[in-house]
Protein backbone atom coordinates (compact mmCIF):
# COMPACT_ATOMS: atom_id res chain seq x y z
CA UNK A 1 0.00 0.00 0.00
CA UNK A 2 1.60 3.59 -0.93
CA UNK A 3 1.60 5.95 1.73
CA UNK A 4 -1.16 8.52 0.60
CA UNK A 5 -4.47 6.56 -1.00
CA UNK A 6 -7.50 6.56 -1.66
CA UNK A 7 -10.21 3.94 -0.86
CA UNK A 8 -13.64 2.67 -0.84
CA UNK A 9 -12.93 0.34 1.89
CA UNK A 10 -13.59 1.25 5.70
CA UNK A 11 -10.18 2.61 6.66
CA UNK A 12 -8.17 0.43 9.69
CA UNK A 13 -6.19 3.13 12.04
CA UNK A 14 -3.78 -0.07 13.41
CA UNK A 15 -2.78 -0.25 9.98
CA UNK A 16 -1.83 3.35 9.65
CA UNK A 17 -0.41 3.61 12.77
CA UNK A 18 1.76 0.95 12.40
CA UNK A 19 3.19 1.63 8.78
CA UNK A 20 5.03 4.88 10.55
CA UNK A 21 6.12 3.56 14.03
CA UNK A 22 9.42 3.01 13.86
CA UNK A 23 12.29 2.52 16.52
CA UNK A 24 14.00 6.13 16.06
CA UNK A 25 10.12 7.96 16.77
CA UNK A 26 8.85 8.89 20.08
CA UNK A 27 5.85 10.12 19.15
CA UNK A 28 2.81 8.86 16.44
CA UNK A 29 -0.15 11.60 16.03
CA UNK A 30 -3.11 10.02 14.25
CA UNK A 31 -5.98 12.30 13.11
CA UNK A 32 -8.80 10.40 12.70
CA UNK A 33 -11.78 12.10 10.45
CA UNK A 34 -15.32 10.82 10.88
CA UNK A 35 -18.88 11.27 9.68
CA UNK A 36 -20.74 13.63 12.35
CA UNK A 37 -24.49 13.13 12.89
CA UNK A 38 -25.06 17.05 13.54
CA UNK A 39 -23.62 20.02 11.60
CA UNK A 40 -25.12 22.87 13.16
CA UNK A 41 -29.43 21.99 12.94
CA UNK A 42 -28.98 19.38 10.37
CA UNK A 43 -29.36 15.72 10.85
CA UNK A 44 -27.15 13.90 8.94
CA UNK A 45 -27.92 10.12 7.89
CA UNK A 46 -25.00 9.56 6.07
CA UNK A 47 -22.58 11.51 3.45
CA UNK A 48 -21.30 10.64 -0.02
CA UNK A 49 -17.97 11.47 -0.73
CA UNK A 50 -16.69 11.51 -4.37
CA UNK A 51 -12.64 12.55 -5.65
CA UNK A 52 -11.23 13.01 -8.98
CA UNK A 53 -8.82 9.94 -7.49
CA UNK A 54 -5.78 10.41 -9.43
CA UNK A 55 -5.49 14.31 -8.81
CA UNK A 56 -6.51 13.23 -5.27
CA UNK A 57 -3.33 10.82 -4.84
CA UNK A 58 -0.91 13.57 -6.45
CA UNK A 59 -1.92 16.23 -4.06
CA UNK A 60 -1.97 13.86 -0.77
CA UNK A 61 1.81 12.96 -1.75
CA UNK A 62 2.21 16.96 -2.42
CA UNK A 63 1.39 17.08 1.47
CA UNK A 64 3.76 14.42 2.90
CA UNK A 65 6.49 15.94 0.47
CA UNK A 66 5.82 19.30 2.25
CA UNK A 67 5.56 17.70 5.44
CA UNK A 68 8.88 15.81 4.96
CA UNK A 69 10.59 19.45 4.00
CA UNK A 70 8.71 21.30 7.45
CA UNK A 71 9.90 17.98 9.48
CA UNK A 72 12.38 16.03 7.98
CA UNK A 73 12.34 13.28 10.64
CA UNK A 74 8.74 12.50 10.04
CA UNK A 75 7.16 9.77 8.06
CA UNK A 76 3.33 10.05 7.19
CA UNK A 77 0.14 7.74 5.85
CA UNK A 78 -2.50 9.87 4.73
CA UNK A 79 -6.15 7.48 3.63
CA UNK A 80 -9.04 8.93 2.71
CA UNK A 81 -12.16 7.22 1.98
CA UNK A 82 -14.95 7.94 -0.27
CA UNK A 83 -18.12 6.34 -1.62
CA UNK A 84 -21.18 6.33 1.11
CA UNK A 85 -19.98 6.72 4.98
CA UNK A 86 -22.55 6.55 7.87
CA UNK A 87 -22.22 8.17 10.75
CA UNK A 88 -19.18 7.97 12.72
CA UNK A 89 -17.54 6.08 9.58
CA UNK A 90 -13.77 7.46 9.24
CA UNK A 91 -13.51 9.51 6.08
CA UNK A 92 -9.70 10.70 6.79
CA UNK A 93 -6.71 9.11 8.57
CA UNK A 94 -3.37 10.37 9.04
CA UNK A 95 -0.53 9.41 11.07
CA UNK A 96 2.75 11.01 11.49
CA UNK A 97 5.23 9.77 13.62
CA UNK A 98 8.72 12.13 14.52
CA UNK A 99 11.06 12.03 16.98
CA UNK A 100 9.20 14.31 19.46
CA UNK A 101 5.58 14.77 19.96
CA UNK A 102 5.31 18.49 18.90
CA UNK A 103 6.54 17.87 15.62
CA UNK A 104 4.09 14.86 15.29
CA UNK A 105 1.27 16.84 16.00
CA UNK A 106 2.13 20.41 13.92
CA UNK A 107 2.83 17.96 10.88
CA UNK A 108 -0.41 16.14 11.42
CA UNK A 109 -2.24 19.56 11.88
CA UNK A 110 -0.73 20.69 8.77
CA UNK A 111 -1.66 17.49 7.09
CA UNK A 112 -5.54 18.02 7.75
CA UNK A 113 -5.52 21.41 6.95
CA UNK A 114 -3.72 20.98 3.19
CA UNK A 115 -6.39 18.10 2.89
CA UNK A 116 -9.06 20.75 2.98
CA UNK A 117 -7.21 22.93 1.13
CA UNK A 118 -5.76 21.31 -2.08
CA UNK A 119 -7.05 18.06 -2.26
CA UNK A 120 -9.78 17.19 -4.99
CA UNK A 121 -12.29 15.20 -2.64
CA UNK A 122 -15.98 17.04 -2.25
CA UNK A 123 -19.35 15.57 -0.49
CA UNK A 124 -22.32 15.31 -0.52
CA UNK A 125 -24.32 15.48 2.91
CA UNK A 126 -27.81 13.67 2.63
CA UNK A 127 -30.45 14.71 5.93
CA UNK A 128 -33.64 14.27 7.21
CA UNK A 129 -34.88 16.55 4.71
CA UNK A 130 -32.73 17.15 1.65
CA UNK A 131 -29.14 16.80 0.30
CA UNK A 132 -26.53 19.08 -0.90
CA UNK A 133 -23.27 19.52 -2.48
CA UNK A 134 -20.41 20.81 -0.15
CA UNK A 135 -18.38 23.15 -1.82
CA UNK A 136 -14.79 22.50 -1.45
CA UNK A 137 -13.68 20.92 2.17
CA UNK A 138 -13.04 24.79 3.87
CA UNK A 139 -16.11 25.78 2.43
CA UNK A 140 -14.98 28.93 0.81
CA UNK A 141 -16.15 27.81 -2.64
CA UNK A 142 -19.59 26.61 -3.91
CA UNK A 143 -19.76 24.12 -6.65
CA UNK A 144 -22.82 24.77 -8.14
CA UNK A 145 -22.27 21.36 -10.63
CA UNK A 146 -22.09 19.45 -7.84
CA UNK A 147 -18.00 18.95 -7.98
CA UNK A 148 -14.85 21.39 -9.36
CA UNK A 149 -14.40 22.48 -12.60
CA UNK A 150 -10.94 20.38 -13.78
CA UNK A 151 -9.52 23.93 -13.88
CA UNK A 152 -9.93 24.68 -10.40
CA UNK A 153 -8.41 21.52 -9.43
CA UNK A 154 -5.59 21.58 -11.39
CA UNK A 155 -4.16 24.67 -9.66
Amino acid sequence: MNSCSITREPIKVEEIASRVTRPEAGAVALFIGTVRELTGDKRTLYLEYQAYEAMAVKKLEQIRTEIGERWPDAQVVIVHRIGRLEITDIAVAIAVSTPHRDSAYEANRYAIERIKEIVPIWKKEHWEDGEEWIGNQKGTQEYKTGKPEVTEIEN
